[in-house]
């Protein structure tokens, strides 16, 4: 009988990969939050891990050999979401220090939750592939 990893892991491994984008946005954030003018950025996580997108994707593409590969990859700058403060700057700036530090621990705790999860089920498919 194979093993199907799709029906064994579920959407766990899905979440994790979008938990670690995650935090990529939102280290962005708190590394730009003296940055005038920077538009603090979010997935909807719900939305993107359904598969319903608000946006239209375009392709992308690298036109020239002097592009950098941004930090993240095409496809999950167009489920980026720009954040409403709730108390704007004067300069423009809508990072919200203590508000992305307590979204990046949330989402750290989170990931570590989705990597334990994961771990237990390799540690289960592990023990019936051996017959224990």
């Amino acid at each position: 009988m194979a093993i199907n990893f799709d029906s064994a892991l579920g959407i766990h491994d899905d979440a994790l990969a979008l938990r670690a984008r995650r935090a990529e946005v939102l280290a962005n954030n708190i590394a730009n939050a003296d940055t005038p003018n920077y538009k603090a950025r979010d997935i909807d996580f719900a939305s993107v891990l359904a598969g319903v997108s608000d946006t239209f994707e375009l392709p992308m593409e690298q036109t020239s050999s002097g592009h950098q590969d941004a930090f993240l990859s095409p496809d999950t700058a167009a489920d980026l979401m720009f954040r409403t403060p709730t108390q704007p700057s004067v300069d423009g700036n809508t990072v919200e220090l203590q508000e992305e530090m307590s979204r990046y621990t949330d989402n750290a705790i989170r990931y570590q939750a989705s990597f334990q999860f994961l771990n237990s089920k390799f540690t289960g498919l592990t023990s019936a592939i051996k017959g224990e």
